[in-house]
């Protein structure tokens, strides 16, 4: 039996979520995103869509096309707790579950429909119980491998479901542009216009010719390979049971102009440690190295990172640790103008495996002092514009780490 695999996408998901605490919003043209140089759209509504707004559309001009955008800053916490939500619903229909994304999934549910009579109503079911349950929303694709699931999934949208047969894959995916391929990017599918490939039936019909399309392989390369497989009906079916589990967690915040001034990188760095903390205590990471990274006005990327003492989610942590980065990096480079900065946590664990608890012996009058006596550090070097001050305790470890 060929198995039968579900792509689950959660539809417009971060707006979802904004309508279901808000419902006044449902039906408006709403957008997640930030005003200012570098905002761009992460999402939008169906509505917004109307008027030609899509994800990944800098934010000034998805305003253009829709003067009454509703922008909002998103709420990353609350769209992980309902994303939560979402994967453990699904758990009553089946185990084998791979997260993609937080809003996103494949699911094997060969043995639960092995014997039903009526599969589709079973699987219409999933997707009317979620709603019922968080809701949330969702479109669905059907097939024996991860690649036409997928394809479907993006066929009908709110709430669509689409089965993908073999006998289907002409009707269902050849009319479809070539930019619809799911895995060919938007560097790829120009190059493949430019060889007479607008759909993904006239990418089919060349590359099914027994002997290999030079002219396509030399643009695909490798991939050529999987490409005909997927295109064939074949290609994956293995739904992996691991769980999604980010490695680092990050946050940039483009400045409104390009800048040398420290105050205005500081509060950069404020933002962006929030933004991590937040996001890691949302999923119960904790992590060990904190990473800044700051883009200057040539679009040159500077990366550096340093570790923390202990595994930590603690906004005061972090953002202390990304500060001691900056002073010590980028302190002197008056010269340089900033547009970007970033803080990252790396290293990550679950909280629940790392618990550190206090001693007795510990002095918390003294704890809480670290973290002022660290920005009083930060303030001073600031006003000097060099990295000469530091605490007793950094100078100690650095004479250690010397030995």
């Amino acid at each position: 039996m060929a198995k039968v695999i579900l792509h689950i996408d959660l539809n417009y998901f971060f707006v979802r979520c904004e309508e279901i605490k808000n419902p006044s919003l449902i039906g408006k043209p709403v957008a997640i995103g930030h005003v200012g140089r570098g905002g761009i759209v992460s999402t939008c509504s169906y509505k917004a869509r109307e008027y030609g707004v899509r994800s990944g559309m800098p934010v000034f001009k998805a305003l253009e096309l829709c003067e009454n955008l509703i922008l909002l800053n998103g709420d990353y916490p609350y769209y992980h707790q309902k994303s939560t939500e979402f994967f453990n619903f699904l758990k009553q229909f089946s185990t084998i579950i791979e997260p993609v994304s937080i809003d996103e999934c494949y699911i094997d549910i060969t043995s639960q429909i092995k014997n039903n009579i009526n599969p589709i109503e079973y699987i219409k079911n999933i997707q009317t119980k979620l709603f019922e349950s968080t809701s949330l929303m969702c479109s669905i694709g059907v097939a024996k491998t991860k690649f036409l699931a997928k394809m479907g999934s993006d066929i009908k949208k709110p709430m669509g479901i689409t089965i993908i047969r073999n006998k289907d894959i002409p009707n269902i995916l050849y009319p479809l542009k070539i930019e619809d391929f799911f895995g060919i990017g938007k560097k790829t599918s120009p190059r493949l216009r430019e060889i007479g490939i607008n759909t993904i039936g006239d990418l089919a019909k060349r590359i099914n010719n027994d002997e290999i399309d030079e002219q396509l392989f030399n643009i695909l390369g490798k991939f050529y390979y999987g490409i005909k497989d997927w295109i064939n009906g074949q290609g994956d079916d293995v739904v992996s049971t691991e769980q999604f589990d980010p490695k680092s967690i990050s946050h940039s915040h483009t400045l409104e102009k390009d800048t040398n001034d420290v105050d205005t990188i500081y509060e950069a760095i404020k933002i962006a440690s929030k933004e991590v903390s937040k996001h890691a205590k949302s999923v119960n990471k904790i992590g060990l190295t904190v990473q800044l990274i700051l883009k200057d006005n040539n679009f040159k990327s500077y990366v550096r990172s340093s570790k923390m003492k202990f595994n930590s989610n603690d906004f005061n942590d972090i953002y202390s640790q990304a500060l001691s980065i900056f002073d010590n990096n980028f302190l002197k480079e008056g010269d340089t103008l900033f547009r970007l900065v970033g803080v990252g946590l790396q290293n990550l664990e679950d909280e629940k495996d790392n618990s550190q608890q206090m001693s007795i012996f510990d002095n918390f009058d003294d704890i809480n002092e670290k973290y002022a006596t660290k920005l009083l550090v930060h303030q001073l070097n600031r006003k000097m514009n060099k990295g000469i001050f530091t605490t007793a305790g950094e100078i100690l470890k650095e004479k250690n780490g010397n030995k």
